[in-house]
């Protein structure tokens, strides 16, 4: 059976998509990162969204186009945290049911928010979580399921990110974004091809886990290894082939720090900015500090800030 299609939202959906999640999300700050760095580092501080990343935006844009008859029966997705926070926030905030999928090991910090959210968590092996994703679904899950990247909702949702960055900052040269799945860097790929196209847009990546990489490389989604670490909101055991005609024709390539590089990153973060990213939000600024984007003006998208605290604790120690 051929892979699904992932259509890739117009400039126009995407901004009916800002109008939609206006209510629900922040228009967060573009700041400049004081640090001697080969090239000028913005931060798109998305941490800063109510649940303390960006999958508010997806996730609310996906679920406001649902019908009454849908929200009746519910919502469901599966996520390591960040996108069952959205989901459940969004849920929360229509008086609708919501249940998460979440992979066994996942961030205590994440899941304890979830549950104040009032979603259900079914935690399950990393595999049982990940073919989750792969089959769209999982069998006796009520609801309708939110995908977390493979969906042109939640992908336009993204993509008000790259509104807003190239109204703050026309002239940029390259946009860095953490790579999990690739619905964050095709949305925001969109906007800037459209209002910027001049700018470069990259998949950023954690050595741990490398499945942009590794399709560039080979013309095609392969398998990769992955290696569990405190970078848990990007990297997988390879890219869904449904994403990789969109992310193929969107990505200028893909930087790969490694966990030495991501652990400063988060501490430069803190020392410079006051702003604490988780390891996903990172890593753009890990391969900006390195130089791997070139000069110029560079926008890191810090996609989230919900680290535990005892990670967080042992980063500062090291």
């Amino acid at each position: 059976m051929p892979p699904r299609v992932i259509e890739r939202p117009t400039i126009d959906e995407i901004r009916a998509a800002r109008e939609r999640i206006a209510p629900l999300v922040t228009r967060t700050p573009l700041l400049r990162l004081q640090v001697d760095a080969p090239a000028e580092i913005y931060l798109k501080l998305e941490l800063l969204q109510p649940i303390g990343s960006f999958k508010l935006r997806g996730a609310g844009n996906a679920i406001a186009l649902l019908g009454r008859d849908e929200l009746a029966r519910g919502v469901y997705t599966a996520s390591a945290g960040n996108m069952a926070q959205g989901v459940a926030w969004s849920a929360r905030a229509l008086g609708v049911p919501c249940s998460v999928v979440m992979p066994e090991g996942a961030p205590r910090t994440k899941v304890d928010a979830v549950r104040r959210l009032g979603a259900d968590i079914v935690q399950v092996p990393y595999d049982e979580w990940w073919q989750t994703l792969v089959d769209r679904g999982r069998a006796g899950m009520a609801g309708t399921f939110i995908h977390p990247v493979a969906d042109a909702a939640v992908i336009a949702g993204n993509g008000t990110i790259g509104l807003e960055i190239a109204e703050d900052l026309p002239d940029v040269d390259a946009v860095l974004v953490p790579f999990g799945g690739g619905g964050l860097v095709s949305g925001i790929a969109t906007a800037i091809r459209s209002l910027a196209p001049r700018a470069k847009v990259y998949g950023c990546e954690v050595a741990t886990s490398t499945p942009l990489t590794a399709a560039l490389a080979a013309g095609e989604p392969v398998a990769v290894e992955r290696t569990p670490s405190f970078v848990d909101g990007i990297g997988g055991g390879g890219l869904l082939r449904e994403m990789w005609p969109l992310v193929r024709g969107l990505v200028d390539g893909a930087l790969v720090a490694s966990l030495d590089e991501v652990a400063n990153a988060v501490r430069v973060l803190i020392e410079r900015a006051r702003i604490v990213a988780e390891g996903a939000g990172a890593t753009p600024v890990a391969s900006a500090l390195a130089g791997r984007a070139g000069v110029g003006k560079l926008v890191c998208v810090v996609s989230g800030g919900n680290i535990d605290a005892t990670v967080l604790a042992d980063l500062l120690r090291s």
